[in-house]
């Protein structure tokens, strides 16, 4: 996560705008400003079904029409913003095409004790969402609301596919870099 970070604000990848780095194993997201600061880190809820793609057509269906193995959250880089939903009033879309947006843990359904979820220290609870990123309600307000009041990136990192897949120019600039190391390692030592 960090070196996604530190590869995103070298780069300047998010073009001056806020990003949030989010780790669907690890169930953490780090948010940033458009200055590349850390403004905060909190854990979060996840799809419940292991993957990195939207199943098609998958935004069109009922929360509860949803298959199982179709409720992931998609991995790569994602520019979204606020913007209306059918059922939720304003949300935080981070990929509109998939219906994937940050909101706050709501307290619909008691027994999928969200809240108790994003308070366990192990991350093994945390898949149990349709495909949305859950967040603590004061995290959503106090970092997430102000943070990407204009829009801003997202890069969600995968669950299966590898980084190289999802993030080419991370990748690519990473091999640039141990390439470099390396040649430099070897003319030392001669």
């Amino acid at each position: 996560m960090i070196e996604l970070a530190g590869w995103v604000v070298a780069a300047k990848d998010s073009q001056g705008y806020p990003f949030a780095v989010i780790d669907k194993a690890a169930a953490q997201i780090l948010v940033f400003g458009g200055d590349g600061r850390l403004r905060g880190a909190a854990p979060g809820l996840f799809g419940s079904a292991i993957g990195d793609h939207t199943a098609p057509g998958v935004a069109g269906y009922a929360l509860r029409e949803i298959p199982g193995r179709d409720r992931t959250t998609p991995a790569g880089r994602f520019v979204g913003g606020f913007g209306p939903s059918i059922d939720a009033g304003r949300v935080l879309w981070v990929d509109y095409d998939s219906a994937v947006s940050i909101h706050p843990t709501a307290t619909g359904v008691p027994a999928e004790r969200r809240a108790e979820r994003l308070a366990s220290p192990s991350p093994d609870d945390n898949r149990i969402t349709h495909g949305c990123i859950n967040v603590s309600p004061e995290f959503y307000e106090q970092i997430i609301r102000p943070t990407f009041e204009r829009g801003g990136v997202f890069y969600i990192l995968p669950d299966a596919d590898s980084i190289a897949e999802t993030f080419p120019e991370f990748a690519q600039s990473r091999a640039t870099t141990q390439r470099k190391g390396g040649r430099r390692a070897r003319t030392a030592r001669q």
